[in-house]
């Protein structure tokens, strides 16, 4: 079958027109940030979730705050502690006196955008409530089961600072983050213009230049976005390498990985990859594309030995190493 490339961009660019206005209005209101901002971008084209890293104070409820108000769309903050239970993430069955029947009281999760701040603070049993809400799409309180709304997307928050009372999550739940992205501090200039604004009188506030629906029809067209087969190829070699490096001679790097990506992986950097051309306003996958995701999209699924750990070694350093030996098409 014949791909017409130049159709295909002519329609990816007039689809993807509200991202410049998006970047937009989320730039008057976060300085910096581009790479968080362009992670959240592709998780809600993706229909992905983000697991983000940073020390408090990076704006990191901002971000997807400002991304709820730009598109008109539900959000809620969840604090997560020790003491949290499922019900109070996802709701319960209430009593009523009156009526003498049981009603559904539904939970914070019924919103569009979700901030599960400090997701290793709380035990096993709200994570896996969460994270069934994150696969499934949808709630089941008592015996009903209740669809979550379009789109959905959570961005859960750890902080890398502090381990003490915390419940690390198990690598098979991270596995459901589409991205791990990790966020640094701004640069010295751009803090000197966080700090003018948040002490300006006037701070500016995001307006609407987006709906819901504009975000689901984009969704749809990023399955248009052309792939090539050489660029499936490339992701294929990628995630290979990091299960089996020896079949790219990487052999220096056998010991170093305790186990490689899953096939989401490679799905998550197919994925990934064409929301990232579409927010570059392109119809067609370019191998930038799938190196400017892989270190989001491997860096929680790539997971190391004891030995490299004794020679500092981290998953970013392999996926680095793999990335450099591939050949890229």
């Amino acid at each position: 079958m014949e791909v017409n490339i130049q159709e295909i961009n002519e329609r990816i660019q007039k689809e993807s027109a509200f991202i410049d206005a998006l970047r937009l209005e989320m730039g008057k209101v976060i300085i910096g940030q581009k790479g968080m901002i362009d992670r959240l971008l592709i998780g809600l084209l993706g229909d992905g979730h983000i697991l983000l890293e940073g020390v408090p104070g990076l704006a990191k409820t901002t971000a997807i705050k400002t991304l709820a108000a730009s598109m008109q769309a539900s959000f809620h903050r969840l604090q997560f502690t020790p003491d949290l239970l499922p019900a109070d993430l996802i709701g319960t069955m209430i009593y009523n006196q009156k009526t003498g029947e049981f009603q559904t009281k539904h939970g914070p999760v019924f919103a569009n955008f979700i901030l599960a701040d400090e997701i290793n603070r709380s035990p096993a049993k709200v994570q896996s409530a969460l994270l069934e809400a994150m696969q499934e799409r949808q709630v089941t309180i008592g015996e009903h089961t209740f669809a979550l709304p379009k789109p959905f997307l959570v961005m859960a928050t750890q902080n890398p600072i502090e381990q003490e009372g915390t419940y690390p999550l198990p690598e098979a739940q991270v596995d459901r983050f589409m991205l791990k992205v990790k966020i640094d501090y701004p640069a010295r200039d751009e803090e000197l213009l966080i700090m003018r604004q948040q002490i300006a009188s006037d701070v500016p506030t995001p307006n609407q230049v987006i709906s819901a629906d504009d975000v689901l029809k984009a969704r749809e067209a990023l399955h248009m976005v052309y792939m090539d087969e050489k660029i499936e190829q490339y992701i294929l070699d990628i995630v290979q390498a990091t299960r089996d490096p020896r079949q790219f001679k990487l052999e220096r790097l056998a010991n170093y990985i305790a186990y490689g990506g899953s096939p989401r992986a490679s799905i998550n950097l197919a994925i990934a990859g064409k929301a990232h051309a579409f927010i570059q306003r392109r119809g067609y996958v370019i191998p930038e594309d799938i190196r400017a995701v892989c270190f989001d999209v491997l860096r929680h699924r790539v997971a190391v030995t004891y030995e490299a750990e004794a020679e500092e070694l981290n998953s970013e350093m392999i996926i680095q190493e793999i990335l450099d030996s591939i050949e890229v098409p």
